[in-house]
């Protein structure tokens, strides 16, 4: 599973830094990760992509484009922030989590008013000193479960400016040093009093998601 997500996670920092242009896949999520006989993960379904400069920090969107779940709040309300490529970073991110967690981060548990949302479940954990593998599987490294869940909340970040660059996550995902944990995205947001995790499950609700093409 590690090597997985770190083979995902070069393969979005190459579409990011390693083209002549910028690469902005927009539709990360885990169908759109195709695993060839060995496991190694192919990124597929370029067809929500957007090409930038590099030197490029903003980029323009008259719509919303992505799949429900593994939007960034941003592509959808600017007042999070400027669409990036750190909206990216924000969809691995989501796919990361469900790789931990075995499971969906949307579907009918999230409907529920009263159902914890699921990324939010994940840093509960962490937070309490709860052994993720126990969630997962006994058997492998209970490290490795804790490091990926750690990283995959970094990338989720309310803010854009908060996340890492994928460079960042790949560093991240190799190093084999403790990471420190994030600050906790689903907290209160201000004045307002809005809950962030409601509001995340309220717009994975509201949003339709864009059909791929056939």
């Amino acid at each position: 599973m590690q090597d997985i997500a770190l083979a995902i996670a070069k393969g979005i920092e190459y579409l990011h830094q390693g083209c002549d242009q910028r690469i902005l896949h927009f539709d990360i999520k885990p169908h759109n990760v195709l695993l060839d006989h060995n496991f190694t993960p192919k990124i597929s379904d370029f067809g929500l992509a957007k090409l930038c400069s590099k030197d490029q920090s903003i980029v323009s969107m008259t719509t919303a484009r992505g799949t429900m779940g593994y939007i960034a709040p941003e592509v959808f309300s600017r007042n999070f922030g400027n669409v990036s490529y750190k909206s990216d970073v924000y969809s691995f991110g989501m796919l990361l989590l469900e790789m931990v967690g075995g499971r969906k981060n949307v579907g009918s548990a999230t409907e529920s008013t009263n159902e914890i949302y699921y990324p939010e479940w994940i840093y509960n954990l962490l937070e309490e000193g709860d052994d993720l593998r126990i969630h997962i599987g006994e058997g492998g490294e209970r490290k490795i479960p804790k490091k990926l869940a750690i990283v995959g909340l970094w990338c989720i970040q309310w803010h854009p400016v908060d996340r890492p660059s994928m460079k960042a996550v790949v560093q991240m995902l190799e190093g084999g040093e403790s990471l420190t944990m994030p600050p906790n995205p689903f907290a209160s947001t201000g004045a307002a009093g809005t809950n962030a995790s409601t509001a995340a499950r309220n717009r994975n609700i509201q949003l339709e998601a864009i059909p791929e093409l056939e």
